[in-house]
């Protein structure tokens, strides 16, 4: 098969990314707010919340220039938050229609109240419509998009879950049988041919019990195995990030790690972190590569300062470069997000945003696969559908727990016209599936081609967690 020459030049603009020494790179226009959570829409754009404790609940937004990068991108103000809802701590997801939604918070307007407020973003719109959270303290929540798409949540101070109606935004409670509250814990998607793609958390309130959430039965059950080695202290613990072979990286607010097999249900000993480091609350992502970057601090109940950062490999720990602000950083500032070309972006609550470039690339068996798409799409048309394999990834891509959820399963369309080599993003919406390694099962998703785009041929990928399939050639008219 002959590659084009635009082709060739993504694939190699790509690798150019991803080879080098590890780097942090600061953004070139930096925003003139404090930059919280991060998600990245389903459109390749960042949405941002401004951190400032009791700020007015404002949101921004970064795109990528016309190549491509984030580094050069620029920002925008999106709508605010609708009056009196300006969260901190809070659940949050991408949902397959392409809308936001975020749930609770430990607190709101700067005061702590464990709120029960919840809003949903349409970005077609720019509109923020307000709801009710599932209980009147659901606080600082954490959430997972389950395999049917369908938005889950915790509650921060009990052990009740809800699943929420993306249509009527009313709330349906499940979860019976979960053995401890939810507060500080974390939830990781299964492989979907484990427990029905079913979510896993390592227990805070009951010492090395692990418990896995059935999403076809709504119950929670217990894992016969427990980890190796304790990873809860000062009532926290640190993410688990489930990695491309099926297992999970699992950090703790203590020097220990373990990695969980869900397929043999068996633990194994992780590396530890060195001189009294753990992740007392933090951030931690899957790179494209398969390693796992996560940022560690001194342990203490009091957060203290001093952010390093590491990558696990799958056997052992290696200590990486770390941005600007890191001494000065405890872990639970950090947030992470797994961009579209492979790189992080790193938000620790201040105007220093940072992208880190990790090194090396992907495995080839880990890239989704195209077997039908549109050879002719047309400006302003919309629903041309792009039938596919691996279209989630392999992961949630980046963790945190019950502060912050930036998941990007969801697959992205990136257009670059092939005499210009501008880059553009279609708004993806309707995938069949939020599940993560569907393996061989074909899913499907759903693409608007942006206003925007420039006509003639183009090239054309399925992009998830910053691994991009196999290019294909489209027509633009």
């Amino acid at each position: 098969m002959k590659i084009s020459r635009a082709s060739l030049f993504a694939l190699l603009l790509m690798l150019t990314t991803l080879a080098g020494a590890q780097s942090w790179t600061p953004l070139t226009h930096q925003p003139s707010f404090g930059a919280g959570t991060t998600l990245l829409l389903t459109d390749g754009t960042v949405m941002v919340q401004d951190s400032a404790f009791g700020s007015p609940n404002h949101w921004w937004r970064l795109k990528p220039d016309s190549s491509g990068s984030y580094v050069n991108g620029a920002w925008t103000q999106l709508a605010s938050l609708p009056s009196g809802y300006d969260p901190l701590y809070y659940a949050s997801a991408v949902l397959p229609d392409g809308r936001v939604v975020i749930a609770g918070g430990e607190y709101n307007l700067g005061s702590q109240v464990e709120s029960g407020m919840a809003a949903i973003y349409n970005p077609q719109t720019n509109v923020w419509t307000s709801f009710s959270a599932p209980w009147s303290q659901t606080g600082d929540a954490q959430s997972a998009v389950l395999p049917n798409g369908t938005f889950m949540v915790g509650n921060c101070c009990n052990n009740q879950q809800a699943l929420l109606n993306a249509s009527t935004l009313a709330w349906t409670y499940v979860g019976l049988g979960k053995a401890d509250s939810n507060s500080e814990e974390g939830w990781t998607l299964l492989p979907a041919n484990v427990d029905d793609g079913g979510v896993f958390t390592v227990d805070v309130s009951l010492a090395n019990h692990v418990e896995i959430y059935d999403p076809v039965s709504q119950n929670w059950s217990t894992t016969a195995n427990t980890p190796p080695a304790p990873l809860v202290t000062c009532s926290e613990i640190g993410p688990a990030v489930l990695r491309p072979d099926g297992t999970i990286f699992a950090t703790g607010a203590t020097s220990n790690t373990g990695i969980y097999n869900p397929f043999t249900n068996h633990w194994t000993a992780g590396p530890s972190f060195p001189a009294g480091l753990g992740v007392v609350d933090g951030p931690a992502a899957l790179l494209p590569n398969g390693n796992v970057l996560v940022d560690a601090a001194p342990i203490g109940c009091n957060f203290p300062t001093g952010s390093r950062f590491f990558e696990f490999n799958g056997t052992s720990l290696t200590e990486v470069a770390r941005p600007p602000r890191a001494s000065v950083d405890p872990s639970f500032v950090g947030r992470m997000l797994v961009l579209p070309t492979g790189q992080v972006l790193f938000t620790d609550g201040s105007s220093d945003v940072e992208i880190y470039t990790p090194t090396g690339t992907f495995n080839f068996v880990w890239q989704p696969t195209i077997n039908s798409y549109p050879a002719n799409i047309t400006i302003g048309a919309s629903w041309y559908q792009i039938l596919g394999t691996q279209l989630n990834g392999l992961s949630q891509g980046a963790m945190y727990g019950d502060d912050a959820q930036s998941a990007t399963n969801y697959p992205l369309v990136r257009i670059t016209n092939n005499a210009t080599h501008h880059v553009f993003y279609a708004f993806t919406h309707d995938h069949s599936t939020m599940a993560v390694q569907t393996g061989g099962v074909q899913v499907s998703t759903l693409f608007d081609p942006p206003l925007n785009m420039e006509r003639g041929p183009s090239t054309l990928v399925v992009v998830t967690n910053g691994i991009p399939s196999a290019p294909v050639q489209i027509n633009v008219f």
